[in-house]
């Protein structure tokens, strides 16, 4: 058994805690406590792994100190030791939530075997739950949605590359999906069945951040009150997903380096070398080859990172996948916000259309999501969607349009389009056509006006 295992022995007898301790330090590392309230201080200042408690602690219930220890923020396997060995005390001690008893006199090698087999169901039972949890989230291709050109090749990237041990580069602005991408390498790979652990390089300091990776010693650093694993530690035999590496300081990438190249790395203020085998995924918004040239990156690490390079585009290179999203989008925050199913008027769309999304996919769903908690009518309108896409798309008479002349959607034709396929299908009848498109009969005439439309005419000006 690792020696970094804690375990917490509580009795009020001095002779029984330092005989517990002897027997077992050989194999863990032992604290003890005399009472409740000291072992409570050890448990916040340093949480065991296990907590073996006697009984009867002087005056105080050791029932009790496991109730109370159960409640931290780390609890421990609570293991019950007692003198009065009964079916009615070991059946207190499970509905307290005790792993199990023993009674004394101890016998030190039953202990040990309890010990081990406590240990190994809660690490057991912790792989489940990580994977119950990264089941319950979308993974695979599915998460990913779109048909455009753009799309499809990013797709038949991840399908050539997933299943085999090559790194891989994920580049493309914020909001594009860069996670789901990298979700969907794992889930198609061989690896599925490991974790899958994404850490954001842009979210800790140059120091927090080797911790993140590499874990620490106890005492590395000021807080660092016992040995944590590090990401790669956790993520063996799956795929370790870092983000915004273009954000990582020079110090951190030779010691990225050496993983790829060599599968082992030390903890912060240890001397041991360990290994390990992960699948680095790495990701950027920002032009790495760039940053190489400008100094500013490892050119050696650049290219162990590009072995395959997956391009995510941004939404307004793909604005024929926008229904789709918008449908997607739609569905999942009716359901998450508790509103019923509704469908965007033809205004609203025509403007989801219009719009350019700097935000990307991520935009997009805040919008989507927006309108719906905003919308009190049977269809949502122009009017519940985010500020921002409004203004964006509504030009002040006599401003020049920023969007390009060619090549991108305009608003107005796309109006003229759904205005005259809404007259066809309702063989003229404006009443009709105005409830098809979720407008007024009033507003409907007045657009036709400003847009000069006739019934008979094309949508083609």
């Amino acid at each position: 058994m690792a020696l970094n295992k804690t375990l917490l022995i509580v009795d009020d007898e001095k002779n029984t805690r330092d005989g517990l301790r002897d027997a077992l330090e050989d194999h863990y590392e032992v604290y003890v406590a005399g009472d409740s309230d000291g072992a409570l201080a050890t448990m916040e200042a340093d949480p065991p792994e296990v907590m073996i408690t006697d009984l009867r602690l002087g005056g105080e219930d050791g029932m009790e100190l496991i109730e109370k220890a159960l409640k931290l923020p780390k609890p421990p396997i609570c293991i019950m030791m007692t003198a009065y060995g009964s079916v009615d005390t070991a059946v207190e001690a499970m509905k307290r939530g005790a792993y199990d008893f023993v009674t004394k006199p101890v016998n030190i090698d039953r202990l040990e075997i309890l010990i081990q087999r406590a240990l190994r169901d809660r690490e057991t039972r912790t792989e489940n739950e990580e994977l119950r949890k990264q089941a319950s989230q979308r993974t695979g291709l599915e998460s990913l949605i779109g048909q455009s050109p753009a799309m499809v090749e990013v797709f038949d990237t991840i399908r050539q590359v997933a299943p085999s041990r090559a790194t891989v580069l994920i580049q493309g602005e914020t909001g594009t999906g860069k996670e789901l991408a990298a979700r969907a390498i794992h889930s198609l790979s061989t690896r599925a069945s490991k974790k899958f652990i994404a850490v954001h390089g842009k979210a800790f300091s140059a120091q927090l951040l080797e911790s993140e990776l590499f874990g620490h010693e106890r005492g590395a650093f000021t807080g660092a009150f016992e040995r944590r694993a590090g990401r790669f530690e956790q993520a063996a035999g799956g795929t370790l997903f870092l983000d915004e590496i273009g954000e990582i300081d020079e110090n951190t990438q030779v010691k990225i380096l050496r993983v790829l190249g060599e599968h082992t790395f030390e903890r912060v203020g240890g001397n041991q070398t360990l290994h390990t085998d992960v699948r680095l995924v790495a990701a950027s918004n920002k032009d790495l080859a760039a940053l190489v040239a400008e100094g500013r990156f490892r050119d050696d690490l650049y290219f162990r990172l590009n072995v395959v390079q997956v391009t995510m585009p941004p939404l307004r290179a793909r604005k024929e996948d926008l229904p789709l999203l918008v449908q997607a989008f739609l569905k999942e925050s009716s359901k998450e916000n508790g509103k019923p199913p509704r469908e965007f008027a033809a205004e609203a769309m025509a403007c989801i259309l219009d719009y350019n999304w700097p935000g990307n996919v991520r935009e997009l769903r805040a919008a989507v999501e927006h309108a719906v908690v905003m919308c009190g009518a049977a269809k949502i309108g122009v009017r519940d969607l985010p500020a921002s896409v409004r203004q964006a798309v509504t030009l002040p008479a006599g401003t020049t349009d920023p969007r390009p002349a060619s090549g991108g959607l305009n608003l107005h034709q796309t109006e003229r389009t759904l205005i005259f396929r809404a007259l066809e299908e309702s063989h003229g009848n404006r009443t009709r056509a105005a409830e098809r498109l979720g407008i007024s009969r009033r507003t409907l005439h007045r657009r036709l006006k400003e847009l000069s439309i006739s019934k008979t005419q094309s949508p083609n000006p």
